[in-house]
């Protein structure tokens, strides 16, 4: 068990999320996800978390398991194409994960999302968490436009509004 990390979970509080996210922030990740999603047939969610709760935590699970758990919650599996992205932050750890859907997973690939992931976590270094965020957007729905571009009939399946646990 990393003590460190635990402590840093313990002394995280909610809070921390309106101090890097502050409303105005949030509002234009919804707008930023509502507009990117009239350029492709994908869907993006965007979650962010101020620290894992004590059980998970003791249990050092990593923020790609927590990923995994909230992208399931948030039922982003649940498309017709089977092309939801979760961006999903944990602040604590200042660690950004890209949960994608089977389907777009496989033609994006890994890599792709750890890059984006990385380009996104050195802008939180800087202490830019809306432009982190809104460069991930955009960085997703580039590969969102080539895989799954726009058709006569886009619904919007999934909520914009990003999710702060």
């Amino acid at each position: 068990m990393n003590f460190t990390r635990v402590l840093r979970h313990l002394f995280m509080p909610p809070w921390r999320v309106r101090l890097a996210l502050p409303p105005s922030s949030l509002h234009a990740i919804e707008a930023a996800i509502r507009e990117a999603e009239t350029t492709h047939a994908g869907e993006i969610r965007f979650a962010v978390e101020s620290a894992l709760h004590l059980f998970p935590l003791l249990r050092n699970q990593p923020a790609r398991a927590r990923a995994v758990d909230v992208f399931s919650q948030l039922r982003i599996w649940d498309t017709e194409h089977n092309n939801g992205v979760l961006i999903y932050l944990l602040l604590a750890d200042r660690d950004v994960e890209i949960i994608a859907d089977r389907g777009v997973h496989a033609r994006v690939g890994a890599e792709a999302w750890e890059k984006i992931c990385r380009e996104m976590e050195n802008l939180f270094r800087a202490g830019k968490f809306e432009q982190g965020v809104l460069h991930g957007i955009r960085a997703v729905s580039e590969h969102l436009r080539k895989h799954y571009p726009a058709s006569g009939k886009n619904p919007n399946e999934l909520d914009d509004k990003p999710v702060v646990l």
